[in-house]
C-alpha cells in the first residue's frame, strides 16, 4: 500500500478513536432525579419520576441514544428563564410527547408523538420555562391537555391562574 493510504488510513482510524470518546463520554453524562406530579383540570394526579436536564449540556443531550423509558418517567428540562422554546429528536431514538410549561407549573402547548431521528424543529409557540419530555402516548392515555399543572422538583405548586 503507498504510503500516503497508510497515512491517510491512520488519520481516519485516530479520527474514529476521538469521535467515540466525544460520543462516549456525552453518554457518561448523569442526571439528577426527583419526583414530579401532574394534575390533570379534572383533578387526576400523577406522579412521575424525573431526571433534571438543567445544564447546557445536559439540556443538549436530553435522551438522545436511549432506547427505553419506563411507563412513569420523563425527562425535565428547565431552562432557567421564560423564553420560546425549540426541540428536535436528533439522535432520539425514543418517540416522545413533549410538554411546554410555563414557569407557575401549567402545561401551556403539547406536542404529541415527536418522530424519532427526526431534525424537525419543535417549537414551544410561546414562552415556558420547562419541557417535560414522556414516551409517545403519555399524553393520550392520562388525557393531558393544555392547563393542567405541573409540581415538584422546583416548580411551584401554585394555582395556575394567569
Amino acid at each position: 500500500m503507498p504510503p500516503f493510504f497508510i497515512t491517510l488510513a491512520r488519520s481516519a482510524v485516530a479520527a474514529l478513536f476521538l469521535l467515540s470518546l466525544i460520543t462516549s463520554a456525552a453518554a457518561d453524562l448523569s442526571f439528577s432525579r426527583d419526583r414530579v406530579r401532574l394534575t390533570t383540570g379534572e383533578g387526576r394526579a400523577y406522579d412521575l419520576s424525573v431526571e433534571l436536564a438543567v445544564e447546557p449540556e445536559q439540556r443538549e443531550q436530553g435522551l438522545m441514544h436511549r432506547r427505553e423509558m419506563a411507563p412513569d418517567h420523563g425527562m425535565l428540562f428547565d431552562f432557567g428563564q421564560t423564553r420560546r422554546v425549540v426541540m428536535w429528536m436528533k439522535n432520539t431514538y425514543l418517540p416522545l410527547d413533549m410538554l411546554f410549561i410555563s414557569a407557575d407549573g401549567t402545561v401551556r402547548t403539547i406536542h404529541e408523538n415527536a418522530v424519532p431521528l427526526s431534525q424537525a424543529i419543535i417549537d414551544s409557540q410561546e414562552p415556558v420555562a420547562y419541557v417535560l419530555e414522556l414516551n409517545a402516548g403519555t399524553v393520550k392515555r392520562l388525557g393531558i391537555k393544555p392547563g393542567d399543572r405541573l409540581s415538584g422538583a422546583g416548580i411551584p405548586a401554585g394555582n395556575g391562574a394567569q
